[in-house]
């Protein structure tokens, strides 16, 4: 990881007006227009009119809740406070998904860890079924502090995960070479706090302390740019906008210049695990979208 002096200045001349900019561009919805509580038992709530959202996990269960609407393509904001303190076994997952056995799915996993040691974001990629496309990451600050906006740009070229507007991973179209992208199944949003102490902290050697329960998770401004899905029929116009549109500029967004720069950056300092990496797993060669 970067710990220079000459590091820290780069690191905080990177951040800090991405993050100005998520601040902006944030803005306060109604939670309860937008998600569905779908279990947990009276473990998740919305409150404060709409404006927060909590998941709690006990020794009994946890909790979940999924968007009212299917999306796609979009650009998703949410803004998560994660489990504070001992968090080891937990796991918060946030993630876009479709049904079915052939289903897409793009995934935020927060793993949970002792106090005092970082959390591992952990994300993937499914696409028809197929996923085995880990990275995972360390962050740059605590996320259990405070909210930090977790965003997935999803259009037809890419898919762009990023950490308040720093991009952390970038999943290309590789159809030309046989590799599935998400382009036809509609997604919903799901979140769900949960017991995972058989593997998600050191592979399961720590495991849950329930004296620390409840352990909660939390979320605000939430924000969809994107094409909603209803009765067979996208929300957006058929023809892609051009990239001077501000309304669905997203639809054919890329990463420029500065932010490929960021996304070098954090994959240099903070990723852990990168599947395009691992020539142990995959001994008959490495997946084909990894020498795209």
């Amino acid at each position: 990881m970067a710990s220079s002096s000459t590091s820290s200045c780069v690191k905080l001349m990177l951040l800090m007006p991405i993050f100005v900019s998520s601040l902006i561009v944030a803005t306060v919805g109604n939670l309860n227009q937008d998600f569905d509580i779908t279990w947990g038992d009276g473990r998740a709530n919305i409150l404060n009119n709409g404006e927060l959202l909590t998941l709690k996990l006990d020794k009994a269960s946890g909790s979940g809740f999924q968007s009212k609407n299917e999306y796609l393509f979009g650009k998703i904001d949410m803004q998560i406070k994660l489990v504070p303190g001992n968090s080891a076994g937990t796991v918060t997952a946030y993630y876009l998904s479709s049904k079915g056995s052939t289903w897409d799915e793009i995934d935020f996993e927060f793993l949970g860890n002792l106090s005092g040691d970082p959390y591992i974001l952990h994300t993937n990629v499914f696409s028809q079924g197929k996923g085995n496309r880990e990275q995972q990451f360390y962050l740059w600050f605590d996320p259990t502090a405070d909210f930090h906006t977790y965003s997935i740009l999803w259009n037809p070229q890419r898919i762009i995960y990023s950490v308040d507007g720093t991009p952390i991973r970038e999943f290309k179209n590789s159809e030309s070479i046989g590799v599935p992208f998400p382009k036809n199944q509609p997604m919903r949003i799901y979140s769900s706090l949960w017991n995972a102490d058989d593997w998600a902290t050191r592979g399961g050697l720590v495991k849950t302390d329930w004296s620390q329960a409840p352990f909660t998770a939390s979320y605000r401004n939430f924000k969809a740019d994107a094409c909603t899905w209803s009765s067979g029929e996208s929300s957006c116009s058929s023809s892609t906008p051009s990239p001077s549109s501000n309304s669905n500029s997203w639809l054919s967004q890329e990463l420029d210049s500065a932010s490929q720069e960021r996304l070098k950056w954090v994959q240099k300092n903070y990723m852990i695990y990168n599947y395009c990496s691992d020539t142990k797993r995959f001994p008959q060669g490495l997946p084909p979208e990894c020498s795209a």
